[in-house]
């Protein structure tokens, strides 16, 4: 069994959100998932977080072989920034 980190959408038409989960690959994109580690919002108004994840589990999700996508490695990055601005 192959464990990934993926974007799993949420939210209404246009208004796009997203969580970010630790799923079996094998599973649909929006099927059943292990863990919700965060979530994140392109578009963010008012006073929501463009980011915001759980980066203890994140860790830990990674140190037991999970692999991240793309985009949520990119969206990790993102949020790095955004603690350190």
């Amino acid at each position: 069994m192959a464990v990934v980190i993926r974007l799993n959408r949420v939210g209404s038409k246009h208004v796009p959100k997203y969580r970010i989960t630790v799923a079996d690959s094998r599973r649909s994109l929006g099927g059943r998932h292990l863990e919700v580690l965060g979530i994140y919002i392109p578009t963010p108004q008012g006073k929501d977080e463009k980011v915001k994840v759980d980066m203890d589990k994140y860790n830990a999700w990674i140190g037991k072989g999970a692999l991240p996508s793309d985009r949520v490695r990119h969206v990790i990055k993102l949020a790095g920034a955004a603690k350190k601005a």
